[in-house]
C-alpha cells in the first residue's frame, strides 16, 4: 500500500501546485507562518515565565529525544522512508527548537543588562529564534551547513538547563558550567553519527568537548546573563529605612549630596525559591571602581525580590560625576546596575 499510495499522493500534490501557482507562496512560507503563530501561542501560554518551567523540562526532554532520533536515523530514513516522513521529522525538530527559544527569550531578556557585554548572548538567542522562524532561511542554512542544526540544538539545551539548575538551588556560576557540559554530553549521538565513530569514541569526544566548553564558559562568564536572577528595583537614596529607600534619586546636585553625608545604593534581586546566591555591590565613579562591598547572600522566593543595600560615606572632595553600582554574583556575572548623576550647581 504504502509505496504506491505515497506516490499517488505525491503526484496529486504536484498536480495541485501546477494548477494553482499561487500556492507556491504557501508552500514556501506556510511553515514560517505556522511557526510564528505557534511562537505567539508559546509566549501567551508561558507569559509568566519561570512559574511554567517544570512544563518546559518535559518539553526539553521531548526536544532532546527528537533530536537524538533524527541524528541516529536520518540517513536510514532518507534511504527507506518517504520524503514526507523525513521532512515531517525535520519540521518537528525545527518547531520544537523555535518554541523553546521563544520561551527562553523573556527570561534571558529580564536578566540581561542591555548596556553590558552580556547583551551579546541575548542577541544570539534572538538571531536563533528568527532563524528557526523563517523556514526558507532555516532550510537553506541547515542544508548547506548541517552543523548549524546541531549548534542550535546544543544552544537550546544549554540555555534551558542554565535556567533549570538554579531552580533546584544550584548557584548561577556552577549552573553555567553544568549546563554547558550537560548540553555537550547530550550531543553524543550527533558526535557518533557525524564522525562515523562508535559509541565509546563518541562519548570520549563528547566528554572532551564538555570539559572544553566548561572552561570556555568560565572564562567568558561575565558575558553571560545570570539567569534567572534579575533586578526588580534599583535606585540611589539618602537612606534606607525598614528596607525601603528614603528620597530615591537618579539625579542630584553636588551640594545636596554633600549635605546628605552618605549615599545609599538600594537593589532588589529576584531569585527562585530555594536558591541562595552570594551577591555584592561594586561602586564606580565615572567608570572606575572605587569600592567593592562585602557579599550578601540572596535568598530566593521573596516577593518583589531580596533587598540588598550598601552605602558609601567617603564621596571625595568633589562627588560630581556619574556614579554606578553594579550588582554581581560571586562568580562575577552582572545582574544589573543602578546609576546616579551628580551635577555641578
Amino acid at each position: 500500500m504504502s509505496d504506491k499510495w505515497v506516490d499517488r499522493k505525491a503526484a496529486a500534490w504536484h498536480a495541485l501546485w501546477d494548477r494553482c501557482p499561487g500556492l507556491g507562496w504557501l508552500r514556501t512560507w506556510g511553515v514560517s507562518g505556522i511557526s510564528i503563530c505557534s511562537g505567539l501561542v508559546t509566549l501567551l501560554i508561558f507569559r509568566r515565565g519561570i512559574e511554567y518551567f517544570p512544563l518546559v523540562i518535559g518539553y526539553l526532554l521531548l526536544l532532546w529525544l527528537a533530536g537524538v532520533l533524527l541524528a541516529e536515523h536520518r540517513q536510514r530514513l532518507s534511504e527507506r522512508a518517504p520524503r514526507a516522513v523525513t521532512t515531517a521529522i525535520d519540521y518537528t525538530v525545527q518547531t520544537l527548537l523555535h518554541g523553546l527559544l521563544l520561551f527562553l527569550l523573556p527570561i534571558y531578556y529580564a536578566s540581561t543588562t542591555l548596556t553590558s557585554g552580556n547583551v551579546w548572548f541575548l542577541l544570539v538567542l534572538v538571531g536563533s529564534s528568527i532563524l528557526t522562524t523563517i523556514d526558507p532561511w532555516y532550510r537553506t542554512v541547515t542544508e548547506q551547513a548541517r552543523w548549524v542544526e546541531s549548534a542550535l540544538f546544543g544552544l537550546g539545551l544549554f540555555s534551558a538547563l542554565n535556567v533549570a539548575f538554579p531552580l533546584v538551588g544550584v548557584a548561577s556560576g556552577t549552573a553555567l558550567l553544568l549546563s554547558g557540559s550537560a548540553s555537550v554530553l547530550a550531543l553524543s549521538p550527533i558526535f557518533r553519527r557525524g564522525l562515523g565513530a562508535g559509541w565509546a569514541a563518541a562519548a570520549l569526544r563528547a566528554g572532551c568537548g564538555a570539559v572544553a566548553i566548561a572552561i570556555g564558559l568560565w572564562l567568558v562568564r561575565e558575558w553571560m546573563p545570570p539567569v534567572p536572577l534579575h533586578l526588580t528595583h534599583y535606585t540611589f537614596a539618602r537612606a534606607v529605612d525598614q528596607l525601603e529607600p528614603v528620597e530615591p534619586a537618579v539625579r542630584i546636585a553636588r551640594e545636596t549630596l554633600q549635605a546628605w553625608g552618605k549615599l545609599f545604593a538600594y537593589t532588589a534581586v529576584a531569585a527562585p525559591a530555594g536558591l541562595r546566591e552570594p551577591v555584592h555591590h561594586a561602586w564606580q565613579k565615572n567608570g572606575r571602581t572605587v569600592a567593592v562591598m562585602p557579599s550578601t547572600t540572596v535568598q530566593g522566593g521573596r516577593r518583589g525580590g531580596f533587598r540588598v543595600y550598601s552605602w558609601k560615606a567617603d564621596l571625595g572632595a568633589d562627588p560630581a560625576g556619574v556614579w554606578q553600582v553594579e550588582v554581581r554574583t560571586a562568580g562575577g556575572q552582572l545582574i544589573g546596575r543602578a546609576q546616579l548623576l551628580v551635577t555641578d550647581p
